[in-house]
């Protein structure tokens, strides 16, 4: 055999050995990459993303589209092949499978969180959008979560509403911890609560729910490095609004979606067009107070937004460096801290008055 075609089948074997290789072996990483965008003035799956009864509603046009991120799945084992292909893509993003999936955490688990981060996120679009209106929002801490084989297992159930903690009024979900913190472990304390389903009877009558029950827990150690008295709980707070508003939109979870939710309720709200017809996309999480916050993934929300035709889009302020650093183009990252900030950046983008903008920049 030439010595030429021995060279080239010999390198064509190695290739081939190599690539094998490449696919049998895997590592312990994880694919991030652009994922579907939502228009929350518009439809999906063919009913309204945004549904509200019992209130005036207007028409609106144009885009306010929520963004996400797909990941591979917490059992799915990626190869090395995969790997490079995702380092060397500038669409994909590779990571190590703790960051997406830290301490073993299951898909099942990863999940669950999601959708109650979800889930959160909407309650708290509704709050900041009413609040940005005036209308006003009844609202009350509640226990979110009993952890198993805890004190409060059995004796506080998600959903109760918490009023006092020792006789002391509770106002926020942080002064529960505050309030049971001040013991010792093993001490009793004692909790004033609405149970849940009191407290639903209530609202479906129309009612303020009078029953409350004291509940006496004992407490326990934390696991953490700061040994400290806890019930095994985790508080929230939830919210009765004056009518009906409703956000469906399936197989999303996480917490980003705040913003553009809260701007698509108040845009169907109000009279006019917030965005003037434009494609305006963006990202966020949002308090009840209006705050807007950092989210994961921003690159490839921008990159998935503008492939939909996104012009403008919302960026938390603590997003914008990293934003900044490879930007579509044909795309205006709008800076925004508050939904009053992402509020008057709709109005220049639809009074054209794009010079105005606070853009993001890689020193924001």
């Amino acid at each position: 055999m030439p010595r030429r075609t021995a060279t080239m089948l010999a390198s064509t074997l190695m290739l081939i050995a190599l690539l094998c290789a490449g696919v049998l072996i895997t590592v312990p990483y994880s694919e991030m990459s652009p994922g579907p965008t939502v228009n929350t003035l518009g439809d999906h799956g063919g009913e309204p993303v945004l549904q509200i009864s019992g209130h005036k509603t207007y028409a609106t046009s144009g885009h306010l589209n929520m963004t996400t991120v797909r990941v591979t799945s917490a059992d799915y084992k990626m190869n090395l092949v995969e790997a490079v292909y995702g380092w060397l893509s500038h669409d994909n993003k590779v990571v190590p499978h703790d960051t997406l999936y830290p301490d073993g955490k299951t898909e099942q688990q990863s999940t669950q969180e999601n959708a109650e981060e979800f889930s959160e996120s909407q309650e708290s679009a509704k709050v900041a959008a009413l609040k940005e209106l005036g209308v006003p929002v009844k609202s009350w801490v509640i226990v979110s979560t009993v952890l198993k084989d805890s004190p409060s297992e059995g004796k506080l159930h998600a959903g109760d509403v918490i009023k006092a903690v020792d006789g002391t009024a509770v106002r926020q979900p942080a002064d529960v911890a505050t309030l049971v913190t001040k013991h010792k472990p093993g001490e009793d304390v004692v909790f004033t609560v609405v149970p849940a389903k009191e407290q639903a009877a209530a609202e479906k009558a129309h009612r303020t729910a009078t029953k409350t029950e004291q509940v006496t827990l004992t407490t326990t150690t934390s696991t953490g490095g700061e040994k400290r008295a806890i019930v095994g709980i985790s508080a929230g707070t939830d919210h009765t609004f004056p009518f009906s508003i409703d956000i469906k939109l399936a197989d999303v979870g996480g917490p980003s979606a705040g913003l553009m939710f809260a701007l698509g309720i108040y845009d169907k709200l109000t009279p006019g067009d917030l965005t003037g017809g434009k494609f305006v996309a963006g990202t966020g999480t949002i308090a009840d107070d209006g705050t807007v916050g950092p989210i994961g993934g921003i690159s490839l929300k921008t990159i998935g937004a503008r492939s939909k035709g996104a012009q403008y889009f919302l960026t938390p302020a603590d997003n914008c460096a990293e934003a900044a650093k490879d930007t579509p183009g044909g795309l205006t990252l709008v800076k925004v801290k508050t939904i009053d900030d992402a509020l008057g950046a709709l109005k220049d983008i639809r009074d054209g008055d794009t010079a105005a903008l606070p853009k993001c920049s890689t020193k924001s």
